[in-house]
């Protein structure tokens, strides 16, 4: 799932310091600009930790490039915060391939009515994750490890949010599918946006999209503002083939439901 991260060096990627000529050693991600108080509001402290946390054990894990430290909060965290202006009110969103946490945690900050599932297969970054949500305090958020492909059936979420994952058809066949109907995923995506819009149309129809465009979030909060590919599903996302595994693990959990409740009723004991 991190083949462009790793190939981009972004939030997210195992990053090998010494791979970019530099130690491992703490670098500041410098003074919040004054923005972040207007996006992050009574969380702002909680925006300011995540950061230092990003610069300090995200870099030592290899989560974050240490080039990347000076631009934290312009490039990293302010870049994803701003999606939340996209968000309806208490939605359920999860965020594919979380990594480091970028888009879920900034989000899930900067909007506490929004609930947020960072999901991400590998162990050593839902550890990350599960520290970092303690030591915030955000009870709006749930780290949850796995692949996409696997929770089909089982996480049906409003928006789907991801972050240098994948290109854009790969990713929407894994974040589709956790879509509830008429969802929406919210894909960054830089100067590629319309490029990859364009190579996937077809797939995204497939994939029960009815609706997509490339639009910008943060014009006139930030310096530059987040390009960002949203896609709409219809009835049925993720096409026929999420559809049958939805309704194949519907089915599954009637029948674990109806087990557990005859192994209930035959094993309790009769009283008089």
């Amino acid at each position: 799932m991190d083949t462009e991260n790793a190939a981009a060096g972004r939030p997210g990627a195992d990053v090998d310091p010494a791979a970019e000529g530099q130690a491992a050693e703490v670098v500041s991600p410098g003074e919040a600009p004054a923005v972040a108080r207007e996006v992050f509001g009574d969380r702002f402290d909680a925006a300011v930790r995540y950061t230092e946390l990003l610069a300090t054990a995200g870099v030592q894990r290899g989560l974050i490039g240490p080039r990347e430290v000076p631009r934290l909060w312009d490039r990293h965290v302010l870049n994803c915060a701003v999606l939340a202006e996209l968000l309806p009110g208490g939605i359920t969103l999860c965020d594919v391939g979380s990594g480091a946490g970028l888009p879920g945690i900034p989000v899930a900050l900067a909007r506490p009515d929004v609930s947020v599932t960072l999901l991400e297969p590998l162990l050593r970054r839902t550890t990350f994750l599960e520290e970092v949500v303690r030591e915030l305090g955000l009870e709006n958020v749930t780290v949850l490890r796995g692949r996409a492909e696997e929770m089909v059936g089982k996480l049906a979420v409003d928006v789907v949010t991801a972050r240098a994952v994948a290109p854009l058809e790969r990713l929407a066949g894994w974040g589709m599918p956790l879509l509830r109907p008429h969802g929406q995923m919210l894909a960054l995506k830089g100067d590629s946006a319309e490029q990859e819009l364009t190579d996937s149309r077809a797939g995204l129809a497939k994939l029960g999209a009815v609706e997509w465009s490339v639009i910008s979030v943060g014009e006139g909060t930030l310096e530059t503002s987040t390009r960002v590919v949203q896609v709409k599903a219809g009835e049925s996302p993720g096409g026929v083939r999420a559809a049958t595994r939805r309704a194949k693990a519907a089915r599954a959990g009637r029948n674990a439901s109806a087990r557990n409740g005859e192994r209930g009723r035959t094993g309790r004991r009769r009283t008089r």
